[in-house]
């Protein structure tokens, strides 16, 4: 640790931040806040997933997000981390789009037509039809629960089960406001703002 540019001493770390500890989210920001340090592309940070994104229409474009893949290795080397490199996948969101080579370290990385964001699975051709099936399943699972657990048929008795944290149609929903949200600033991105 550093603090006013004076060292701790190296210990051993033994175990990780606990799940669930309050104090988690602000300890997961202390370990990674330098990670997007001199990167270029957008970088998103999850407590088990971490994501970059750029644009691939240019040869600048794609050496930028070659340079930032090659921060990111150095970071994880000099935090003495790994990248776990078996699950980073390339999705490239053009139609006819020549796909680059790009790698982490010494391994190249694979490209992909489907990735998971938040829940939601989107495809290279931004195709959302598997992600509604998928949230149509899940709603529909959802409401045989509902189905064979109450025997009450009575409108405000059904609308209030499905009504989940105070956000009303949640069962209705699974993963589409994420998609509309994902979707609409992909969009505003390739278009530039509205209006």
């Amino acid at each position: 640790m550093v603090v006013n540019s004076s060292f701790s001493i190296w210990q051993p770390v033994t175990s990780g931040v606990p799940q669930g500890l309050i104090l988690g989210p602000t300890l997961f920001n202390i370990f990674v806040s330098d990670l997007d340090d001199g990167i270029k592309c957008t970088v998103m940070k999850f407590a088990d997933d971490t994501k970059l994104s750029g644009e691939m229409d240019t040869s600048e474009g794609r050496a930028t997000l070659q340079e930032d893949l090659d921060r990111l290795e150095e970071w994880a080397n000099k935090n003495l981390m790994k990248f776990n490199k078996d699950k980073h996948k390339v999705l490239y969101l053009e139609k006819h789009h020549l796909e680059a080579q790009h790698r982490l370290g010494s391994t190249w990385l694979e490209s992909s037509s489907v990735e998971r964001n938040l829940g939601v699975l989107v495809y290279n051709k931004l195709n959302m039809s598997e992600q509604c099936a998928a949230a149509a399943k899940k709603a529909n699972r959802m409401l045989g629960c509902i189905n064979k657990g109450i025997t009450s048929r009575d409108e405000e008795v059904i609308v209030a089960l499905c009504i989940c944290q105070g956000t009303p149609g949640t069962v209705f929903s699974f993963g589409l406001h994420y998609t509309k949200k994902m979707w609409t600033g992909w969009r505003g991105s390739r278009e530039g703002p509205p209006g």
